[in-house]
C-alpha cells in the first residue's frame, strides 16, 4: 500500500505546476502518489498534464470537474475519495516543497493529529528565474543568501520560514506557539478526516473553507493541530493575493455557532 498521498488543488497554471512536480521529483522519501484536484482547466491544459504525468517516476491521478467557478473544496472531496493511503497531505500546485517535505509529514503522522507546515512567499523576480531543471538541482534550497536579501528588500516575504531545521532544540524553539492549519500544507490521517466529512462544500470562495473551517471542525472531533514550521517547509510562487469574501466569514461563523464537527455539506451529503 502506498504511504502517503500528495493531494495537489489545482487549477489552469501549468507552468507552476510543472515546477512543484520538480520539486516532488526531490523527494528523498518516495512511496508516494499525487492527485491532481483539478476545479475545471480548459482541454489544453488538461493535455499538458497527460504529458507530464507520464514523465514523472510517481503515479499520478488527475481528477477534474467542470468549471462552474470556485469549487475547490468539493474537488479535494472528490479526492479525498480515491486516495490510495491512510495519510493525506494537501498542497496547492503553486508551492513547491522542500526536499525532505514528504517525509517530515509522513514521521511526524499520528492519529488524532493534523501537521501543519508553513511556507516562504516568494517574489516574483525569484518565481520568474525558476525552471524544472534549477529545481530539481535544489536552486531553492542552495540559495537562502539570495533569498534573505530579497526579503531584506521587501521582495519576498516569511523568508524565515523557509529554513529547514533538524536540530531537535531549534524545532522545539520555532514550534514553541500554537498555529492554525494552512490550507496548502497540512497532513491528516484519511480516518481523521473523513470523520468530520472532509471539506465543507458550501464554501465556494477561496479562504477559510480549506483552512480555518477544517480546523474548527478537527478540534471539536478532538484532533490537535500541531505546528511542523521550520520542518516542513514550502516556496510558495508568486502571483496576486485574494481577498477574503465577506460570504466566507458569514458562512464561517454559521459552522462556529452550530459546533458540529460533522459537516452534512462533504464527502457525504446528508
Amino acid at each position: 500500500m502506498i504511504k502517503a498521498t500528495i493531494i495537489l488543488s489545482f487549477y489552469k497554471r501549468i507552468d507552476y505546476l510543472k515546477l512543484v512536480f520538480a520539486g516532488l521529483e526531490r523527494q528523498t522519501f518516495k512511496d508516494f502518489e499525487v492527485v491532481i484536484a483539478d476545479d475545471g482547466s480548459p482541454g489544453d491544459v488538461i493535455a499538458e498534464i497527460e504529458k507530464l504525468s507520464v514523465k514523472v517516476k510517481f503515479p499520478v491521478i488527475h481528477i477534474w470537474h467542470e468549471d462552474k467557478g470556485f469549487r475547490k473544496n468539493k474537488i479535494l472531496n472528490s479526492a479525498i475519495k480515491i486516495s490510495n493511503s491512510d495519510l493525506l497531505i494537501f498542497v496547492d500546485a503553486d508551492c513547491i516543497p522542500h526536499s525532505e517535505f514528504i517525509l517530515e509529514h509522513y514521521k511526524n503522522k499520528k492519529e488524532k493529529l493534523c501537521n501543519t507546515g508553513r511556507r516562504v512567499n516568494l517574489s516574483n523576480s525569484i518565481t520568474r528565474i525558476l525552471s524544472e531543471e534549477n529545481v530539481k538541482s535544489g536552486f531553492l534550497e542552495k540559495n537562502k543568501l539570495r533569498l534573505i536579501i530579497d526579503g531584506l528588500f521587501g521582495h519576498s516575504f516569511d523568508v524565515e520560514k523557509g529554513f529547514y531545521f533538524q536540530n531537535k532544540i531549534l524545532r522545539k524553539y520555532f514550534n514553541s506557539k500554537k498555529r492554525g492549519i494552512l490550507g496548502c500544507n497540512f497532513s491528516i490521517s484519511k480516518q481523521d478526516f473523513l470523520e468530520i466529512n472532509g471539506f465543507d462544500e458550501r464554501y465556494e470562495a477561496p479562504s477559510i473553507g480549506e483552512d480555518s473551517d477544517v480546523q474548527f471542525r478537527l478540534e471539536l472531533n478532538n484532533v490537535k493541530i500541531n505546528s511542523l514550521n521550520n520542518i516542513a517547509v514550502q516556496y510558495h510562487l508568486n502571483h496576486k493575493i485574494q481577498n477574503r469574501p465577506q460570504i466566507n466569514l458569514d458562512l464561517f461563523e454559521e459552522v462556529k455557532k452550530s459546533k458540529l464537527s460533522f459537516t452534512p455539506f462533504g464527502i457525504v451529503r446528508l
